[in-house]
């Protein structure tokens, strides 16, 4: 939402589509960053400590569902642009 202060108060304005989808854009691309550097350092820090392998799956499932979560978010964000 964009706020505009005028000598008679603020006004907010109604937030523009390509904002919305900057927006997303942004979000999506921290979420890949994000669930990359968490699963690299979680595989690190479970080889280092001998957790067992069932631990590690389950932070795979984790880092797929952040990943699957990207994917079906920028094709939302693709069809939106298309029309």
């Amino acid at each position: 939402m964009t706020v505009m202060t005028t000598g008679m108060g603020t006004i907010k304005m109604a937030q523009a589509p390509q904002d919305k989808s900057a927006r997303q854009t942004r979000v999506v691309a921290l979420v890949i960053a994000g669930t990359m550097i968490l699963w690299m350092a979680g595989q690190q820090i479970g080889a280092e400590l001998g957790l067992p392998l069932k631990y590690t799956f389950l932070l795979d499932l984790a880092a797929l569902a952040g990943f699957l979560w990207a994917m079906i978010v920028t094709y939302q964000i693709w069809r939106k642009r298309r029309t």
